[in-house]
């Protein structure tokens, strides 16, 4: 009986041990998964220029079948109505307009003249002396949103700083072609063009799409 006793104790110490190292082991995984290196890769935005609309259709066809999603495909043109019939990603109005630019400029613009105005309050208490802190950061928050949206009505009316490199090429009748493009896939965007459609230029690489004050600059053909 205390031999049974005895083996029944080692079997669960043996169990309850090879748990532990178990978890143990996945705990070690978990940490490695957790603590390594960021793995996402960043993404560019290139820019490809052609002068047809035959052109344009079978690059974003190839590019599909080259396993390039159609979200990442966007098409800026005045022939707005040959891409709807093609079917054909067209750009959209953050890519067309300087919404986003000039929405940022005027929000610094208006923290900037907050500040000022907060200061001024704050040294001339035309309200009194014992003005709560919470109006200071109101007069600030409000000056900068006043800033951002007169910054942005400006944006509307503005064609994008990046797209304007492109100007005369779209007034022309050319098809500008954006292709977000991540770093594992770039290279093979490339080699699809270059092999499959040498009647397209590329024209810029943008590797701060995503940073509407970075400067975009046409590669030197």
């Amino acid at each position: 009986m205390a031999f049974f006793v005895r083996n029944r104790s080692l079997e669960r110490l043996k169990s309850s041990s090879a748990r532990t190292f178990s978890s143990e082991e996945n705990a070690i995984q978990m940490q490695g998964t957790i603590y390594q290196p960021n793995r996402r890769k960043s993404m560019k935005c290139l820019y490809y220029l052609t002068s047809t609309l035959d052109s344009t259709r079978k690059i974003t066809d190839d590019l599909h079948q080259a396993g390039i999603d159609d979200w990442f495909i966007h098409v800026l043109s005045k022939d707005e109505s040959g891409l709807k019939k093609d079917k054909i990603h067209s750009s959209n109005y953050l890519e067309q307009l300087d919404i986003l630019r000039y929405g940022i400029i005027g929000g610094i613009a208006g923290f900037a003249v907050g500040l000022i105005v907060a200061g001024y309050v704050d040294a001339a208490k035309p309200f009194g002396p014992e003005m709560p802190g919470i109006v200071y950061y109101a007069i600030i928050g409000v000056l900068t949103l006043f800033g951002a949206w007169e910054g942005g009505l400006t944006g509307i009316a503005s064609e994008n700083k990046k797209i304007a490199l492109f100007h005369n090429h779209l007034d022309a009748g050319s098809y500008l072609i954006l292709i977000y493009a991540k770093q594992a896939s770039e290279e093979l965007i490339k080699k699809v063009m270059e092999a499959q459609h040498p009647e397209a230029e590329l024209a810029a690489i943008d590797a701060n799409f995503y940073n509407p004050l970075a400067e975009l600059k046409r590669i030197n053909t």
